[in-house]
């Protein structure tokens, strides 16, 4: 599996609502495009671009940002999130 969890924090919430962008912590080995694809698969939205980094602890997190400005919102909603 790709996509671990969503990256949940004030911040990222902040960016959520600002530029329609939401982060999920990912597998360390994983891609930008197996990313965009685990996501357009299992979420239905169009990616329109993909942005990776290690966290401090080792982690790798996924910045994700959408076609439609609302699917950020819609996929946390579905998720029970927000």
């Amino acid at each position: 599996m790709v996509l671990r969890y969503p990256f949940v924090t004030e911040k990222a919430m902040m960016v959520l609502e600002n530029q329609n962008k939401l982060q999920f912590v990912v597998d360390n080995n994983a891609t930008k495009n197996q990313i965009k694809r685990e996501i357009e698969r299992s979420f239905e939205q169009e990616v329109t671009r993909v942005s990776t980094m290690m966290t401090m602890d080792g982690k790798k997190k996924a910045v994700i940002s959408f076609a439609n400005e609302k699917a950020a919102e819609e996929i946390l909603s579905r998720l029970g999130i927000m």
